[in-house]
């Protein structure tokens, strides 16, 4: 049962001053290989699942983009947590589909 959301959104300084989108895309690939549930956005992705879990792919995205070439990385990072009970995506959005 997920207990959290996190929303990540990632500002990769490329190595030759390229365009992010190729590897924002594969920051977004890191998230899919994790195996949780995400919702991209136009300015951020959202993950769900348990905190712990979600951080650890938040640095594996950040190692990707430095395995990239990027010499450093802006992350602006929220979180939604539960103590007891589920968080969800589809629960918090619900009213507004």
């Amino acid at each position: 049962m997920a207990n959290a959301l996190v929303s990540v959104q990632i500002i990769p300084n490329t190595p030759n001053g390229e365009d992010v989108i190729p590897f924002v895309d594969e920051a977004i690939q890191v998230i899919e290989a994790a195996n949780v549930k995400y919702q991209v956005n136009p300015l951020e992705t959202t993950m769900e699942g348990e905190l712990s879990e979600l951080l650890q792919v938040i640095e594996t995205m950040n190692q990707r983009m430095h395995e990239w070439g990027c010499e450093s990385n802006i992350l602006q990072i929220k979180v939604y947590s539960r103590k007891d009970e589920q968080a969800s995506m589809d629960d918090l959005t619900q009213k507004y589909r």
